[in-house]
């Protein structure tokens, strides 16, 4: 090989990195610090992330199906069913009835859920700002903008 031939980018996650995949791999890198931080708010409450989830699903939407659920949350079939039987027996949602279809079940916020969901926030609260305590005040709106519009495209439905 040509001393002056450039080696071929590596895909990383270190600052500066030329990759196709390096903004790809960043977001990642966040993802999992922003959701350590959710994860340290929600364990004294008793539930994991997934479980926030399906109760921030069902506090936008109001009753919801299992199926649509699984579809909102990026879980599967099992995974779903999984995540609320957890919430119910928690007593943080109910199954009930859907009229119309005898097979289908529609999944509701209980009061203590949705207690437990404004709890959630008020413990979130600090740790989030310990999360962009790196940034300036502009700064962190600005983070807040751009993957607003990144995740949800003009055009798109969110």
């Amino acid at each position: 090989m040509a001393a002056d031939v450039p080696a071929p980018s590596r895909a990383t996650d270190r600052p500066g990195d030329i990759s196709p995949f390096a903004l790809g791999l960043l977001l990642r890198q966040a993802h999992w610090r922003a959701a350590s931080v959710m994860a340290e708010a929600l364990r004294p409450l008793g539930i994991e992330l997934r479980h926030f989830a399906v109760l921030i699903e069902l506090v936008n939407r109001g009753p919801t199906v299992q199926r649509d659920l699984a579809a909102a949350t990026g879980s599967d079939k099992a995974g779903i069913m999984r995540v609320v039987d957890d919430l119910e027996r928690k007593g943080l949602a109910v199954r009930k009835a859907v009229a119309g279809d005898r097979r289908a079940r529609a999944v509701e916020i209980t009061p203590d859920g949705l207690e437990l969901f404004d709890a959630a926030h008020v413990a979130a609260e600090p740790l989030s700002e310990r999360l962009v305590a790196e940034l300036g005040s502009d700064e962190a709106e600005q983070l807040k903008d751009l993957l607003t519009r990144f995740a949800y495209p003009a055009g798109s439905e969110a």
